[in-house]
């Protein structure tokens, strides 16, 4: 009988870990999640690295070495983050050349402080990439109004993105919309059409803002239906004449990926978003202590639907609850930038703060 990852590789669904620090390269504990719990790829983010950076010592000796050098506190944190993912993205190298480029990607996000600004998201998503020098390295660009021809004119390019911050359908819909764009620009110009990206879509937090509106049937169900709605949108766009041409030039499908998917009530099964968006041709970026939970007592029981389902009867529910959902999409949406922002700005002032602390040390 297959592990619980395994069986989940089994059915299409990529299994990715939303984590990435130093002590995770040095000591071999990624290498081993690739080995035994079939890990195909990894994201990161600013909260991530500002829990790594303020709670470890991983990085002081960096840290320290660039703060000699008088590196601005974004310019030390790329540094550290360009030399982690290079790391892990030579460790998913063989993945991504065994899958043709499916699969085997880490990522790396632009300063969460531009995602309202077109251009610069745009000159600095270009100069991550060149400088990573990984052809499995995507660049994150929010999926706000702002960043969407952000992401067509990268796409347009050569530059790999993966969509963060998108929490509705429709928001997945408007950042396949910027992929299609930047795809059929290329081909237009003559251009290789194979340009890899996916959309993240955030399950979780539905839920965390739901948790005291709905009556009980309905709590913890709204990230699911949303995760499943999406997903039809999804396969109903990979199955269209727009993206079919597309595919006759080489094109690949933008994947679309669940993000968000650890469980944030202490009630509800630590597995409950794993277990249930199990999907082909899809991604599930697990934060580390749900990754251990699914191979540890996880179980496939099916597979979402490409069409029907209850989704839709779920969501009808939630807003004769009261809940408006367009509203509420677009508020996370809001509130997920804003927060990455938060932790961006802390980032910048533990690395500041560490730099000098440890270079006086020394």
């Amino acid at each position: 009988m297959p592990s619980p990852t395994a069986a989940l590789t089994r059915v299409g669904q990529s299994v990715w870990l939303d984590n990435i620090t130093r002590g995770l390269l040095d000591d071999g504990t990624l290498a081993r999640y690739i080995d035994e719990f079939h890990v195909t790829g990894l994201t990161s983010n600013p909260s991530i690295y500002n829990a790594a950076v303020k709670d470890t010592s991983f990085y002081d000796a960096a840290l320290a070495d660039l703060g000699r050098q008088q590196r601005t506190p974004e310019e030390a944190f790329f540094e550290i983050a360009i030399e982690d993912l290079a790391r892990a993205a030579d460790l998913f190298r063989p993945t991504f050349d065994r899958t043709g480029g499916v699969d085997g990607w880490v990522s790396l996000e632009v300063s969460p402080r531009l995602a309202y600004d077109t251009s610069a998201t745009l000159a600095q998503a270009t100069s991550l990439h060149t400088r990573a020098g990984r052809p499995n390295l995507f660049i994150k660009i929010p999926g706000t109004p702002a960043g969407l021809p952000a992401i067509e004119e990268a796409i347009f390019v050569g530059v790999p993105v993966n969509v963060t911050l998108l929490f509705t359908r429709e928001q997945y819909l408007a950042a396949a919309e910027a992929y299609l764009r930047g795809i059929e620009r290329r081909v237009e110009a003559g251009l290789s059409p194979r340009v890899c990206s996916v959309a993240s879509l955030f399950i979780s937090r539905w839920d965390g803002a739901t948790a005291t509106l709905l009556p009980p049937p309905l709590v913890n169900q709204l990230g699911i239906a949303v995760g499943e709605i999406s997903y039809q949108a999804y396969r109903h766009l990979l199955a269209s004449d727009r993206f079919g041409r597309l595919c006759n030039f080489g094109a690949v499908p933008q994947r679309l990926l669940f993000a968000s998917t650890g469980t944030k009530d202490p009630h509800a099964s630590d597995c409950l978003y794993i277990d249930a968006l199990a999907a082909p041709n899809s991604i599930n970026t697990m934060p580390e202590k749900t990754l251990h939970a699914f191979a540890d007592h996880g179980h496939v029981s099916g597979t979402l639907s490409a069409g029907g389902g209850l989704a839709a009867s779920t969501i009808f529910a939630v807003e004769r609850a009261g809940v408006d959902t367009a509203a509420l999409g677009e508020r996370l949406q809001r509130d997920g930038a804003e927060a990455f922002v938060k932790s961006w700005d802390e980032l910048l002032s533990v690395i500041e703060t560490k730099s000098r602390a440890v270079a006086e040390a020394g």
